[in-house]
């Protein structure tokens, strides 16, 4: 398993598998402890898996947590999806840019995503699974959600959006969540 930084957004990393393909399908390792350890992250700090199932065209996101915040790796393990991390963090290097992903159930790559960066993806099949292990046991009260197509993001989404949760529909600017990470 190879890891690459993320350039454009300080502290995330790509974890980039090698999937071994026969008759059969693949077998792909998708976590290794060592090499997280050696990539400069705990894999001790992670707290809990969680996965989705999206239908085509379902963009969840743009999510962020008060607080801590919360780190996460995010993999989509069957299916696919553009996956987008805003950077959100004031003393940031790389703060307010945006990155892109393809992750897929093919590549089987994983996208670490430091706390206080903005996350969301959209579904390109149907369905598409994403999986996320977080470094931080969920509490609500610091749920913060941002519109998806805020102007101030700029985040170009490749699929007309089908479906999305109440609370992503109601979702504050950029400018207004801004003010519960502070």
């Amino acid at each position: 398993m190879d890891v690459i930084q993320v350039p454009r957004i300080a502290g995330a990393l790509l974890f980039l598998p090698t999937p071994y393909v026969d008759e059969r399908g693949f077998f792909c390792r998708t976590f290794d402890r060592a090499v997280v350890a050696a990539a400069g992250l705990d894999p001790d700090a992670f707290e809990q898996d969680s996965i989705s199932r999206s239908a085509k065209g379902v963009v969840r996101g743009m999510h962020v947590r008060s607080g801590a915040g919360e780190a996460k790796l995010v993999r989509c393990s069957s299916g696919a999806v553009l996956d987008v991390v805003v950077d959100l963090r004031p003393d940031s290097p790389t703060y307010r840019n945006t990155e892109y992903f393809d992750l897929t159930g093919e590549n089987q790559v994983s996208v670490y995503v430091p706390a206080g960066c903005a996350h969301g993806f959209q579904a390109l099949t149907d369905p598409a699974d994403v999986s996320y292990r977080i470094d931080r046991a969920h509490d609500p009260r610091e749920d913060v959600s941002i519109a998806f197509d805020d102007p101030g993001l700029g985040i170009e989404w490749p699929l007309p959006v089908t479906l999305m949760s109440e609370r992503d529909k109601a979702a504050p600017s950029l400018a207004e969540a801004s003010r519960r990470l502070t």
